[in-house]
């Protein structure tokens, strides 16, 4: 039986946790163990997951950040930590409901035919996004996965920005995450890039991808811009990787960062 493990950063997301907890946990014939790393929410979402915790010993894990450091910092931080707790395979999802657990299934079976790491996808064959998207929004994000970092990157991927996938573990100690430095979209699509410069089997799954319907989204206007910039900071940083780069050895313990207590 394969220990897999769902990394979920938080931040100011109260109303979202303890539904997707639900919906996670009711997935048939899926036995999944969650862990929360939250950035200090001030609504009160960390001390959501600590009793969510108690309620389900074993099963759900938390770690508490001591500020908004950004996504890229937290799920550093978390795929250390699934790590260390001897995940086989981690899956990293949003809060929102935008990435719906029903996909999960779908994309484990794609790391069992031996791939390395799964994109659920919104721009891959068969993808949609929210009806509710503006056209330029639509065709921004489009241009922006499809043409632009895919081109730029030469890597075959339709939705780099995507933040809903699915990791083996050697596959994350290969990377070795200490060489990931972008945060926002652009973390996901240094994330992407490096998994290919080192030669991992990458495949994307389609999927739909609605908005949120509770709680309010953290999307700023200079995120994507940001992740624009960097993708040709990433070229000039990754582009000597190969297979032989691979990371071979577990992070150390003592490697988790910003962390104050975990459960």
């Amino acid at each position: 039986m394969f220990n897999i493990m769902v990394v979920i950063p938080t931040y100011n997301e109260a109303e979202n946790l303890p539904r997707l907890i639900d919906a996670l946990f009711a997935l048939p014939g899926v036995p999944l163990n969650v862990l929360v790393v939250d950035d200090n929410s001030p609504d009160g979402t960390g001390k959501i997951a600590h009793a969510l915790a108690e309620s389900h010993p074993g099963r759900i894990h938390v770690l508490d950040r001591t500020e908004k450091a950004g996504l890229g910092p937290a799920y550093i931080a978390g795929f250390k930590e699934a790590l260390r707790r001897n995940a086989d395979y981690i899956i990293q999802m949003d809060a929102d409901f935008s990435h719906q657990p029903a996909y999960i299934p779908q994309m484990i079976a794609k790391l069992e035919e031996g791939f390395d790491l799964v994109i659920a996808s919104r721009f891959t064959d068969g993808g949609s996004v929210d009806e509710n998207w503006s056209w330029q929004r639509k065709l921004l994000s489009w241009f922006a996965n499809r043409i632009y970092v895919r081109l730029l990157l030469g890597i075959p991927v339709s939705d780099a920005t995507a933040g809903y996938r699915i990791w083996k573990r050697q596959t994350l100690i290969g990377l070795n995450l200490d060489r990931v430095r972008s945060n926002g979209y652009a973390f996901q699509v240094e994330m992407a890039y490096v998994a290919c410069r080192l030669g991992f089997k990458v495949t994307e799954i389609p999927i739909h991808f609605p908005d949120r319907a509770h709680g309010e989204s953290k999307m700023d206007v200079r995120i994507p811009l940001e992740a624009a910039i960097r993708v040709w900071q990433m070229i000039a940083r990754h582009r000597s990787l190969n297979p032989r780069k691979r990371r071979t050895e577990m992070y150390a313990v003592e490697e988790r960062t910003a962390v104050v207590k975990h459960v």
